[in-house]
């Protein structure tokens, strides 16, 4: 670094190093942490308990939940953010923002459970082993993801109880994978009611609000997070579609899934501060400071992966068998193309923050969109199930990152392309 920085006593270096980081990050970081805990603890034990039929159900319905919800409701949830803030910075009441979100929540639930209704045979059949009560149990979860899209401030206590509840069914020996899924139905619920108080205290008359201002980007937006949910948890779906007959495979690809995805879920904590920081690096017409800001996270996102991937292809194998008793068919390869998988996702994440605040909300669509097709042809390639998948992730991924770097470089502050 430069000469001049300031030498800080050794005592106070844990004080300053959170003083530069993004306001609510400790917060933030501090929910996300419980909240993963709670999540590990409970497949870990889902995982030592089920049998082999039982954790592959389980797996899919992970997978379709953690889909929807980023995909869907956190569109939502991301809209309320900003309009809620607006409203704050200005003195207005948000009771009609909360109001719209809470309706628009609610109507692409209805979508869902409609949708779930009429193919609850076909779901059931080609996802969970014939099992109803499954979709059912995803239905539930889905009206969950639209209350806490409503309702902020639930990570920790959501994390919690999700460790008490999957504890609780462990000691019981309930070996059946409708219970376990039926804490992503209860955990939520319950954090919401236990947070509810002070939501409802800050719902205060102001001026009313057009549907226009809150779903004008909200369409694509939902359109591009969807994508990129499919990018990240179309693995443990595709195998279980491609491999119905082999459901420890499906279990196994999970549990690998979550770990070589502990990178990205580190970066999560700070990745909300990143926008931001490139849109008033544009505002200010510094131009320097924008490409300094995505040079730098993408250097700290590149190390990050790296050193995850590392660990993930040297323990990965054992961890999956020691943490969730998932039978041993990846190998140490398998984890390097999840591992690299990761790292392209999080730089494709990055580097889409860049586009964003260029205002290329179609061009970031289409990247994902790009990623997509990638997937979908390697998967639907001749070879091994699992290699297909993996292989998959990682070229979906990698698409999508070298694609926002083609926008970009096209859009690039200065370049004279931007239009």
């Amino acid at each position: 670094m430069q000469a001049g920085l300031p030498r800080w006593p050794a005592a106070r270096y844990p004080a300053r190093v959170l003083a530069l980081l993004p306001p609510g990050t400790v917060p933030v970081g501090a929910g996300l942490a419980i909240l993963g805990a709670g999540s590990y603890a409970h497949l870990a034990v889902a995982g030592h308990t089920l049998p082999t039929a039982g954790m592959a159900e389980m797996s899919v319905l992970w997978s379709l939940v953690f889909l929807l919800g980023l995909g869907v409701f956190f569109p939502v949830e991301q809209e309320l953010i900003r309009l809620v803030a607006a409203r704050t910075a200005a003195g207005q009441g948000i009771g009609p923002v909360v109001r719209r979100g809470a309706t628009l929540a609610l109507g692409i639930l209805v979508v869902l459970l409609t949708v779930f209704a009429l193919a609850a045979g076909p779901l059931a059949g080609r996802l969970f082993g014939g099992d109803t009560a499954m979709v059912a149990t995803l239905g539930g979860a889905s009206f969950a993801l639209a209350v806490t899209a409503v309702s902020r401030g639930t990570l920790a206590v959501d994390g919690g109880l999700r460790v008490l509840l999957a504890c609780a069914l462990g000691a019981a020996g309930t070996r059946t994978p409708v219970a376990y899924g039926l804490i992503l139905v209860a955990a939520p619920l319950l954090a919401v009611a236990a947070t509810l108080r002070p939501v409802l205290t800050q719902l205060h008359p102001g001026p009313p609000l057009g549907w226009r201002a809150m779903g004008g980007r909200l369409g694509l937006l939902i359109v591009t997070m969807l994508l990129a949910q499919v990018v990240i948890n179309a693995a443990v779906i595709n195998v279980r579609l491609l491999a119905p007959g082999d459901p420890a495979v499906t279990g196994a690809l999970l549990a690998a899934v979550v770990l070589a995805r502990v990178p990205l879920f580190v970066f999560t904590a700070v990745q909300t501060s990143l926008l931001p920081g490139l849109c008033a690096a544009l505002a200010a017409g510094d131009r320097a400071r924008y490409r300094r800001l995505l040079a730098r996270t993408c250097a700290a996102v590149t190390i990050l992966g790296v050193a995850g991937g590392v660990v993930a292809v040297i323990l990965g194998p054992w961890l999956t068998r020691v943490l969730f008793a998932a039978r041993p068919v990846l190998s140490s390869t398998d984890f390097a193309w999840l591992a690299a998988g990761t790292l392209c996702y999080m730089l494709a994440l990055v580097l889409g923050q860049g586009v964003l605040a260029l205002a290329r909300h179609r061009d970031q669509m289409l990247a994902w969109l790009a990623g997509v097709a990638v997937l979908a042809a390697v998967t639907l390639a001749s070879g091994p199930v699992i290699l297909r998948v993996v292989t998959a992730y990682a070229a979906g991924s990698a698409a999508v990152a070298l694609a926002m770097a083609a926008v970009l470089i096209m859009r690039w502050p200065g370049s004279g392309h931007r239009r």
